[in-house]
């Protein structure tokens, strides 16, 4: 290709005698991505071959000469039609040879046991299948079965604990010099501190809660708390500030790590999974655990759920000297970060908290935990299921307790009565005492006011019927028209009498008090217990009423989905219907009625089949082979159809209904196990890698004939 005279052409006809010439190996400077140029020995191959095998195009060299190109008469473009037709005609012989050589140099190669170091020989279906039951033995057998171990004595959650502490978050970087903040128009410089917050602010730009005026209010206070004097003198009002460069600047930034090279995501993952292994393990009794939230939350703007009258505020960086680490005496106490100091280091095996400090916006102490799957989460949520249990032994005394307390005398006794009632038979949540202001206003049972509460003496055929409107848990609204006994119907219209729409329909009656009075009931009792157990016992009800072991697999799931349901409609689980629902559901009606299709022809072939079959009918009995081949097509169609429908429906009753809240947090895992057993369908189509992980004690102990 470097030469600069070109050889002469060479005849058609002597293709096979006197083949196209190829350059006699020779060593060309290269020069490497990590060094000086070295000599690089080239193998000789031919250029139209090594460019196939590049699967790229080969690029030719200026005036380089081709066979049958008529130099005097030809327009540029039939030069380079001509051109290029003659170097297929030439190549394609000697690219037959070649490819025919290098087959030959493979078979010899794999005759002497040699395999190419980039090729990896591919593992069959049964080999994939036998390592995956591999790997999975090897999980259980290093698997802690804390489950069969003695318990420790009241109290004591573990007798050795060692680990290396939160990790904080990175400094901030000061904005580059070609990105400004301006106000009024004007270039402003802010300090680290304020520009640091404004960029909070920027990010967000694009966000609902940067045009809410509580939202903007709030942030502009707090911000105005980072400014220095200057700055404040001169800030005066948000809507004159200018964010757009910073905006920009975050938008660039997004989109720059959407376009990350597949090295460059590499190096952020290996990077990340550093910091895993240093902060995200550590040894409790001896065994290593996985940390649930090993760092510390960045510093940024509070959103809060629904209209939280505190949203736009600043959460301020936590330092190492706001921080409590706990760990054993005698194990290895974590290093603080260069030039900090713990706030205080203690030794308390009492609680299961790893770290804890007090976060700025409501003055709530957050921790670190370890992981879901971990011992102490394991044995908290078993200890949780089996206080549930407990109940349904004395849960019909404690109903005729509060039946009979309903005409007590004293009106405090009468409002306790109620609100049992409501917690037992609609599960709310007991609902907790706030000060007015400090969070959203949300309500439970004891909290509730005049105004969340409507009486109906008739309403849809209905007798004696309350209709509850009043935000709940998280903001989610609860809505319910509940038909009640006549008793209770009665009290709330004395509990209510005289009173203003914002005055409390349980005046005389806390969380405390009402707690206090389940536990002398029966102990460890208290109104989440009572939400545990009408959860569970919903959930084995409706499993034993809607399953059928005659059904196939996908209809058992929707069974269980629809149990499942039941339980999230008691617990008010609700949620927005997802955005892309729609689309979705559009998709999967196309697919349905593309297998539908198919279908409709599978069993029109079917037919032409035994008509066929039937034409060159033997004396034999035996089936005809195509007639077998088109039933097999035709019940694997439907069972394709039937599976996609039945996956529309659940889909459909699921809009607006979050069904995993309830499963990881309400319902015994036991349940669902033995259901499982008994229907034999696998574990892995009910719970998740990681749910399976959490719930490994119950899957370990649990049989068929297990009862809630």
């Amino acid at each position: 290709m470097s030469s600069a005279k070109s050889p002469k052409p060479t005849q058609e006809g002597d293709d096979e005698k006197s083949p196209k010439k190829v350059k006699s190996p020779k060593t060309e400077p290269v020069e490497s991505a990590s060094g000086p140029r070295e000599s690089v020995k080239q193998e000789p191959q031919d250029d139209d071959f090594a460019a196939k095998k590049k699967g790229m195009k080969r690029k030719r060299i200026k005036d380089e000469p081709v066979e049958g190109a008529s130099h005097s008469t030809a327009t540029p473009t039939s030069k380079k039609k001509d051109k290029r037709n003659g170097q297929e005609e030439e190549s394609a012989g000697e690219y037959r040879r070649k490819k025919s050589k290098k087959r030959r140099e493979k078979a010899v190669k794999k005759e002497d046991g040699e395999h190419p170091v980039s090729q990896k020989p591919k593992r069959t279906k049964e080999e994939t299948k036998e390592a995956r039951v591999k790997k999975k033995e090897e999980e259980e057998k290093s698997r802690w079965r804390w489950w069969e171990e003695e318990k420790y004595e009241d109290g004591v959650k573990w007798k050795f604990l060692e680990h290396n502490g939160p990790f904080f978050p990175p400094e901030y970087q000061p904005l580059p010099d070609n990105v400004h903040f301006y106000y009024a128009g004007n270039k402003v410089k802010l300090s680290l501190a304020a520009e640091e917050v404004g960029l909070f602010f920027a990010q967000m730009l694009d966000h609902e809660y940067t045009t809410k005026k509580v939202f903007r209010e709030n942030f502009f206070t707090d911000w105005r708390k980072e400014m220095t004097h200057e700055e404040r003198t001169l800030i005066k009002d948000l809507d004159k500030c200018n964010f757009t460069e910073l905006f920009a600047m975050h938008k660039a930034r997004v989109e720059a790590r959407k376009l990350m090279t597949k090295e460059e995501k590499l190096a952020v993952k290996e990077a990340n999974q550093k910091i895993v292994d240093e902060y995200g393990y550590c040894l409790l009794d001896h065994h290593k655990e996985r940390i649930g939230n090993f760092k510390i939350e960045p510093p940024g703007l509070f959103r809060g759920r629904g209209e939280h009258p505190k949203q736009g505020m600043l959460k301020t960086r936590i330092l190492p000297k706001q921080v409590i680490i706990n760990c054993t005496k005698e194990s290895r106490v974590p290093v603080a970060p260069a030039g900090h100091n713990w706030k205080e280091v203690r030794h308390d095996n009492t609680v299961t908290w790893l770290a804890s400090w007090t976060e700025n916006i409501q003055g709530s102490i957050k921790y670190i935990m370890l992981n879901a799957n971990s011992k102490l989460k394991g044995e908290k949520d078993w200890e949780k299921y089996e206080v549930a249990r407990k109940l349904k032994s004395c849960v019909d005394n404690i109903r005729k307790q509060y039946d009979q307390d309903l005409k007590s005398k004293q009106m405090k006794t009468r409002q306790r009565a109620v609100a049992l009632y409501f917690i037992d038979k609609l599960a709310l949540r007991a609902g907790n005492e706030k000060d007015e202001g400090e969070t959203a206003d949300t309500v439970g049972c004891c909290s509730l006011r005049v105004e969340h509460i409507t009486l109906h003496e008739k309403l849809d055929g209905s007798e004696c019927v309350v209709e509850f409107d009043f935000l709940g848990k998280d903001c989610i609204r609860y809505y319910n028209k509940v038909p009640v006994i006549k008793k209770v119907f009665k009290n709330l219209n004395i509990f209510m009498e005289n009173k203003s729409p914002g005055d409390d329909v349980f005046d005389r009656l806390t969380t405390v008090l009402l707690n206090k009075h389940l536990s002398s009931l029966m102990p460890g009792l208290s109104a989440k217990v009572f939400r545990t157990y009408n959860a569970s016992i919903t959930l084995q009800q409706q499993l034993k009423e809607l399953s059928n072991k005659s059904d196939n697999e996908p209809e058992k799931l929707l069974s269980y989905n629809r149990a499942n349901r039941a339980v999230a409609i008691l617990c008010n689980h609700q949620r927005a219907a997802p955005k892309t629902f729609d689309q979705s559901m559009a998709n999967l009606q196309a697919k349905i009625d593309a297998r539908k299709e198919k279908l409709s022809l599978a069993k029109t072939e079917l037919k032409q089949a035994k008509k066929d079959a039937k034409t060159k009918s033997s004396p034999e009995p035996k089936p005809h082979p195509l007639v077998e081949r088109k039933m097999a097509a035709v019940q694997r169609c439907e069972e394709l159809l039937l599976k996609m429908e039945v996956q529309a429906t659940d889909k459909e009753e699921n809009k607006q209904i979050s069904l995993g809240t309830s499963k990881l947090n309400y319902l015994d895992p036991r349940i669902s196990v033995a259901w499982c057993r008994n229907m034999v369908v696998p574990v892995d189509k009910i719970y998740n890698k990681s749910q399976r992980d959490k719930f490994a004690w119950a899957l370990d102990m649990t049989e068929a004939d297990f009862e809630f």
